[in-house]
């Protein structure tokens, strides 16, 4: 058993955040459905990856939504569901006649999520943008930088899949709990930019309390600290350090071959330059692998920093199954871990659209209608 064995999801083609929402929803049970476009006739869904790790334990249907016919299969498909998802800009699925208040009408305990970069109103909610400027409204793109800098974005890590998917698979859930009690379904409104911003929160309590600056690049957490910094070493690697404490900042300049008596003391502002310059020739004299190995059994908290490529044969991934391989790739397994219902990565059902025909069988179709839908090009 899998937590949300037994939940049906709609999950409309998109890209990025939404198609990283069902992943999450069904590592941990959910019967996923694509509803993808033609592959002919209409423009492809971006998708540079053939093997893509947001397909796995998915299935299928390719429909062209142009079509009345289309859009009634997905009707059908929404009465049974429990959660239908879609990442489209706000007022498609009403142009589509597929919108909220037009499906609760035939299934009150939908619920109905709405994954975008805007949010479903404001100013911008009809713009376009991308994670990037979800994430710099939001503020949180001004945390992403040195002193005298430009921000620099952190991938679409922040926006698309912590802000964007992650939170919206955690308001999935939580309005799955509601309906528990409620037996109602609703709209989760999830927005990248509101996403980012909540995960600033330990931020705004930090300036309340003067404990930094907007002055980014010189506070503890930003790079400012020369023991919260990353260092590189002889090999033209990196080590991360995050000695805050003091009983760890002390293990730390134990490590180096230091003496604390010879340094400035840890928190003088004025001292962390220089204190940086020193640590970072201290770190060049050896390299990564050399410097795990002298902190290894040290609480110093410092850590080699990996490369995507490297991280599966790291030690404590290893303990931790961290990496996963399905259909060859090596991608990050479920998580949280459950002790009772763990997630678990399927592979994908097959290409995309493969599975149209069992979709349509699962509906109680009559094979003579899905043989016309396929004749008429409704349905691929």
């Amino acid at each position: 058993m899998r937590p949300l064995d037994g939940i049906r999801v709609i999950e409309m083609a998109g890209i990025a955040p939404s198609p990283f929402c069902g992943m999450i929803l069904a590592d941990f049970g959910a019967d996923v459905t694509v509803v993808d476009r033609p592959s002919k006739g209409a423009p492809e869904i971006p998708n540079v990856m053939d093997r893509n790790p947001f397909d796995r334990g998915k299935k299928s249907i390719r429909i062209d939504l142009k079509e009345p016919e289309g859009r009634g299969i997905v009707r059908n498909m929404m009465r049974g569901a429990d959660v239908l998802l879609e990442g489209y800009r706000p007022g498609v699925m009403e142009r589509l006649n597929l919108g909220p208040q037009e499906v609760f009408v035939e299934n009150p305990g939908l619920v109905y999520a709405r994954l975008t970069g805007w949010g479903q109103y404001g100013p911008l909610a009809a713009t376009a943008g991308h994670d990037i400027d979800y994430i710099a409204v939001s503020g949180a793109l001004s945390l992403f930088r040195r002193e005298g800098e430009p921000p620099i974005p952190p991938s679409n890590v922040l926006g698309d899949f912590a802000g964007g998917g992650l939170l919206c698979a955690l308001g999935i859930l939580l309005a799955l709990t509601a309906r528990q009690r409620t037996g109602e379904g609703q709209v989760v409104d999830a927005a990248m930019m509101d996403g980012a911003s909540y995960l600033c929160t330990q931020f705004y309590g930090l300036l309340a309390n003067r404990l930094m600056t907007l002055n980014i690049g010189t506070n503890i957490l930003d790079g400012g600290a020369p023991y919260y910094r990353t260092y590189e070493t002889a090999d033209g690697e990196y080590m991360a350090v995050g000695a805050i404490e003091e009983r760890f900042y002390r293990e730390l300049i134990d490590g180096l071959g230091l003496a604390e008596e010879d340094l400035p003391e840890q928190n003088d502002k004025a001292h962390w330059p220089e204190m940086q310059t020193l640590f970072a020739g201290v770190f060049r004299t050896r390299t990564r692998e050399e410097w795990t190995r002298v902190f290894e059994d040290r609480d110093a908290c410092v850590a080699p920093v990996m490369g995507l490529d490297e991280v599966e044969g790291h030690p404590h991934a290893v303990a931790r199954g961290l990496i996963t391989r399905v259909d060859g790739v090596s991608q990050p397994a479920p998580a949280p871990r459950l002790s009772a219902t763990p997630g678990r990565a399927e592979r994908a059902g097959s290409t995309r659209g493969a599975e149209s025909r069992k979709v349509l069988e699962d509906l109680g179709m009559p094979p003579a209608r899905i043989e016309a839908l396929f004749q008429k090009g409704v349905v691929e």
